[in-house]
C-alpha cells in the first residue's frame, strides 16, 4: 500500500498569502497533488493507495476527483477531524481508519515531493529487507538522515536522525516498511520513549534496528526529485519547465 499523509497545516504557505492547501495549488496544468502522486503511476493499476487528510477546503471531494482523473484503481480516503502530533501519528490514524492489515507492506511518501519514475529497488537485498528509506546525497538541517552501517556488504542503516545531519544521505520522504505491524510496533515504542517533540517517521526505524530488523537505504539521483514543500520551492517549480 502507498500511503500519502497530507494533514499538515501548511503554515508557511498560509503565511505567504496562499489560500488553498498546498496540494491543491496549480502547477503546469495539474495540481501539486497530481504531480506528487504521479510519482507512482506505474503502480496505479495494481497497488492500493491511502490518502490521509484533514477536513478542510472540501478535500474529500478533491481527492476523489483527482484520483479518478489519475486512474488509480484502488484509492482510499481517510479524513481526520483534528490536527495530529506529526506525520507518524497521521499515518497511524489513517491505517486504523482504513483497517489496513498487519501483514500489508507499507510505503509512505510526502505530498509535496515529486519523484520521477519511481520503482521499488531491484537489488537482491530488497527481497529480505524489513524496510528501507530512499535517499539522495545532499546537506542541510531540514532532512531526515541515514547513518550507514560500517563494513556491511548491503546498504544497511545503522541509525536514522531527524533534522540532524549525520551523513550525506538525506531522505527524500519515502519510507518503506515490509509489514504494517512493524510500523505500528515501532510507533508504540517511540510514543513510550519519544526522541523528539513531534512524531516523525524516520526515527521509528531505530526501534526496528534495535530489535534486530534489517533496514536498508536506496540512493537515487537528486535530479530525479523535485521538492515543493515551501513557497520558494513551489514558485521555483512554477518557473521551471516541466
Amino acid at each position: 500500500m502507498i500511503v500519502i499523509p497530507m494533514a499538515g497545516l501548511s503554515r508557511r504557505f498560509t503565511e505567504a498569502g496562499y489560500t488553498l492547501p498546498k496540494y491543491m495549488l496549480p502547477l503546469h496544468g495539474r495540481t501539486v497533488f497530481a504531480h506528487a502522486v504521479g510519482s507512482f503511476d506505474a503502480l496505479f493499476a495494481t497497488t492500493p493507495f491511502l490518502f490521509i487528510a484533514r477536513d478542510i477546503a472540501d478535500t474529500g471531494n478533491f481527492l476523489r476527483r483527482e484520483c479518478a482523473a489519475l486512474g488509480i484503481a484502488d484509492a482510499r480516503v481517510a479524513i481526520l477531524a483534528r490536527e495530529t502530533a506529526g506525520q507518524a501519528e497521521t499515518v497511524s490514524l489513517g491505517l486504523d481508519h482504513a483497517g489496513v492489515p498487519d501483514a500489508e507492506p507499507l510505503t509512505i511518501f510526502n505530498i509535496d515531493t515529486f519523484r520521477a519514475g519511481f520503482r521499488f529497488p531491484e537489488a537482491a537485498w530488497f527481497a529480505g529487507s524489513d524496510g528501507y528509506l530512499e535517499v539522495f546525497r545532499g546537506s542541510g538541517a531540514n532532512w531526515s538522515y541515514v547513518g550507514p552501517a560500517a563494513g556491511a556488504d548491503e546498504p544497511l542503516v545503522a541509525r536514522t536522525t531527524e533534522k540532524q545531519p549525520i551523513s550525506e544521505l538525506c531522505c527524500d520522504g519515502l519510507y518503506h516498511f515490509a509489514r504494517t505491524d512493524d510500523f505500528r510496533a515501532a510507533l508504540a515504542r517511540e510514543r513510550a520513549t519519544p526522541s523528539l517533540n513531534e512524531l516523525y517517521v524516520a526515527p521509528l526505524y531505530n526501534h526496528l534496528i534495535a530489535a534486530g530488523r534489517r533496514i536498508h537505504f536506496d540512493v537515487v539521483p537528486a535530479a530525479s526529485i523535485t521538492f515543493c514543500g515551501v513557497p520558494a520551492e513551489y514558485e521555483a517549480a512554477l518557473a521551471a519547465p516541466f
